[in-house]
């Protein structure tokens, strides 16, 4: 293993090779579309039991697009827990008194609408099936959804992912492999700190690269760092250490020396530098309208704070769409064309739509 100032050093180099300088982010409006879910996870504050309306409906799903558009968001981040209707009466109720079959239904019918609204949608709902990924394909420029670990022993007894069947690791990875067979952009990642050991984190890296390399479609790895949330069962579990999760992003860095790799900046406050010195050359979703509802404790940064110590370590800040300059050429013919007409020659979002809103 290499001391960590050479592992950092050689992770920069590999970034420099793959990205040059540029450091995206994506700015966007997160839309809860249903906080209820099918699994427990123990360190989960997103979801919720029935109480109150099970989805977002669509007149709110328009304000809130509507109202993100004029502060120039460009992607709908489109998030529900997995298949509600599985678990619960009222989401199964609602969702046919609505017209829609399932979950995915609703979130193809709430891609329709983002795009109205002038947004570029991202799905992040779990496990999809292949015929739900057909489905969300022609609205969605990407699916996003972790693995986490490739480690089963998460799953045991007193275990963060105990109660949650869908984070079974043969299930994430059929998962992931489907949006392959779909040709469909996908971001996916590990989750640092919930009890793997440091060879399981770089096992499950090694799998993502695995199935990014089979498939082709693997656009982002995402190394995120444990943070607790309040009532939760993990509420007293300590975060993962900022001196781990770095040596993870440049080992990322290192062993997909070619993936886009992101480490979210609300979960690492005042962190930039050295995020930005392990490797990283993408910042995620940064949102000036709605919060992070996974994190809620967590607040996002001013995208101009980022953008500025993005561009003191003397590297480029650019505004991306929910599917990288690479993917833009393979979308659907109506996503690709609806980007194309906001994008600059680079395939980023051109600084006077990103940039525009109070």
């Amino acid at each position: 293993m290499r001391d960590a100032s050479g592992l950092r050093a050689a992770a920069r180099a590999a970034r420099a090779a793959s990205a040059g300088r540029v450091v995206s982010f994506s700015k966007k409006a997160f839309v809860s579309v249903t906080t209820l879910c099918r699994d427990v996870c123990s360190y989960c504050a997103y979801r919720t039991g029935p109480g109150g309306e099970a989805f977002m409906p669509e007149r709110a799903v328009r304000a809130l697009l509507e109202n993100a558009r004029r502060h120039g968001c460009v992607e709908a981040l489109l998030v529900a827990g997995e298949r509600p209707e599985e678990r619960y009466a009222e989401a199964a109720s609602w969702l046919r008194r609505e017209g829609h079959g399932s979950t995915a239904e609703y979130l193809a019918r709430c891609s329709e609408i983002a795009l109205e609204c002038g947004l570029f949608p991202h799905t992040n709902a779990g496990n999809l099936r292949r015929d739900e990924l057909r489905l969300l394909r022609e609205t969605n420029m990407s699916v996003g959804m972790m693995l986490e670990t490739s480690s089963g022993r998460l799953g045991g007894a007193g275990m963060p992912h105990e109660a949650a069947p869908s984070k079974r690791p043969e299930a994430r990875v059929r998962a992931l492999e489907d949006a392959g067979r779909e040709g469909i952009a996908t971001t996916t990642g590990v989750l640092v700190g919930i009890g793997e050991t440091p060879a399981e984190a770089i096992e499950s890296i090694a799998e993502i690269g695995r199935i990014a390399e089979a498939g082709g479609h693997i656009q982002e790895v995402i190394v995120q760092n444990f943070r607790p949330e309040g009532l939760t069962a993990m509420a007293r579990a300590p975060p993962a250490g900022a001196a781990h999760h770095e040596a993870i992003v440049a080992i990322t860095r290192l062993m997909l020396p070619s993936m886009n790799v992101q480490a979210p900046p609300n979960l690492t406050p005042r962190s930039y530098d050295s995020l930005l010195g392990a490797g990283i050359n993408d910042w995620g979703g940064i949102s000036p309208v709605t919060p992070d509802h996974v994190n809620p404790e967590y607040a996002w940064p001013e995208i101009r704070e980022v953008e500025a110590r993005t561009r003191a370590a003397g590297l480029e800040f650019r505004c991306r769409f929910p599917a990288y300059p690479e993917r833009l050429a393979g979308l659907p013919a109506r996503l690709r064309e609806a980007a194309l007409a906001v994008a600059d020659a680079d395939g980023y979002v051109a600084g006077p739509r990103w940039r525009a809103g109070p």
